[in-house]
């Protein structure tokens, strides 16, 4: 068996089976090397290099993670969310209870979307955003595997559709530049116009995935408990009576300034501390607390900050193997001459790759230089073979325990202990987004 395909089922098992998922990565790591061949120092050394990859955004969560907690214990948060309570009678379960979730979930998914070609903050909004939204979705009852489908919609659906922020990235200067210059030697040229086009046919898979989720799969009400996020020597609701007019003042430039800082410096840690500095130097909590607020929040975060800086590793040893050619190869075999079987198994491939790499941004250069040559020979058009490698690309963003796709929603929707990654997020994402990837893209590779 190819080492990237059992490294990946090792994962997946070992997640599955509820075993933490940084102990998950570590052993599919050692698997995959060795079943490639490689000695265990060589391991080691990949993966140890792998780690630096993802040490700045597990940081960058660390630090997020501490201004969110800041901003519970000052207060604000529970009084949003006393406010929101009492002024929709949520205590009473109201008939229009459902539409009040769909209210918040439409909330979410336009910041989501926003994040990636608005203000192209990426995941950061998640930390901050969405731990002050759980006490409210705690009274709405809603479930929140249902929040992270449609989290994760709206941070990979949209950069995979709209050629602006992060969509610009993908579409135009991965996607469209690798697919050009591995089939220049081939005839083969495409232009900015149809690479949208090409992936339209796929991110329907997505929506009727999202739809399944939100109005089939996860409709039923959900109980949770609500639980502080910060402990200090008042509770939020006592420090929320007597917050003045001018700290919100200084709480909203907060947010702001958070988002503005990271904008103009490329750096979520930049911005995080001056978020949390701001909220340091206005009263909003005592002094002497500051340092256990943000030990508190670097604690919330420390889970979703190892999986990441260990998926890291994970993706360096994968790509020392040296398996994905040998991947592709063995799977041409299984081929012959039938276009359909052939883009299924490039779809199923490029799943494999994708998980274990945990970025469809880094997957395209690996995959387009085999991809375009393998496509062209099965007599697949410019528009199928885009759709072919941009599909078999995203498929690991949604559904891969290693992606911040995954780790992004987690992060939020478990800042009080009551969400697992694996069967709260991960399951339901590869289940509503992956399946219908698949069926999409190769319906799309197929008529296109």
């Amino acid at each position: 068996m190819n080492a990237i395909v059992l490294a990946i089922l090792v994962m997946v098992t070992l997640s599955l089976a509820r075993i933490s998922v940084v102990f998950a990565l570590i052993i599919a790591s050692l698997v995959g090397g060795m079943v490639a061949g490689m000695p265990l120092s060589d391991i080691l050394d990949a993966f140890n290099e792998g780690l630096g990859n993802g040490a700045t955004i597990a940081l960058s969560y660390a630090v997020l993670g501490a201004f969110a907690v800041a901003l519970s214990r000052s207060g604000v948060t529970e009084l949003l969310a006393d406010r929101a309570i009492h002024g929709l009678h949520l205590a009473d379960q109201p008939k229009s209870r459902r539409w009040i979730i769909f209210t918040l979930l439409g909330a979410l998914l336009a910041a989501a979307i926003s994040s990636q070609n608005l203000v192209p903050v990426h995941i950061a909004f998640i930390p901050v955003l969405v731990p002050p939204l759980l006490k409210l979705m705690n009274h709405l009852r809603l479930d929140r595997r249902a929040a992270a489908c449609v989290i994760t919609f709206g941070i990979t659906a949209p950069y995979m559709l709209l050629p602006v922020g992060f969509g610009s990235i993908f579409l135009n200067d991965i996607l469209l530049a690798n697919i050009n210059e591995s089939g220049a030697a081939l005839g083969l040229e495409v232009t900015r116009g149809m690479v949208p086009l090409a992936m339209l046919i796929p991110i329907a898979g997505m929506l009727v995935g999202l739809a399944v989720a939100v109005l089939f799969s996860y409709r039923k009400p959900r109980d949770y408990q609500d639980i502080d996020l910060s402990r200090g020597e008042e509770t939020p609701a006592e420090a929320a009576r007597h917050l003045a007019p001018w700290q919100i003042v200084v709480l909203v430039a907060a947010l702001i300034g958070t988002v503005t800082i990271q904008l103009l410096s490329g750096s979520m840690v930049m911005g995080g501390l001056f978020g949390f500095a701001l909220l340091s130097v206005s009263g909003v909590f005592r002094w002497h607390e500051q340092d256990d607020i943000f030990t508190e929040g670097m604690r919330m975060m420390a889970l979703v900050a190892f999986i990441m800086i260990s998926a890291a590793g994970f993706a360096g040893v994968m790509q020392a193997t040296g398996e994905v050619p040998a991947l592709v190869e063995s799977s041409t075999e299984l081929i012959g001459d039938n276009k359909g079987l052939a883009a299924l198994i490039m779809l199923l491939v490029g799943l494999f790759i994708t998980m274990g790499i945990g970025s469809s941004f880094s997957t395209i250069p690996i995959i387009a230089a085999l991809y375009v040559p393998l496509a062209l020979s099965f007599g697949f058009s410019p528009m199928a073979t885009i759709a072919l490698i941009g599909t078999a690309a995203a498929l690991g963003d949604a559904g891969s325990p290693a992606s911040d796709s995954t780790l992004g929603p987690t992060a939020g929707l478990n800042a009080d202990g009551q969400h697992d990654h694996i069967w709260g997020t991960v399951v339901p994402t590869f289940v509503h987004y992956n399946i219908p990837l698949i069926i999409f893209g190769w319906i799309a590779a197929m008529i296109l």
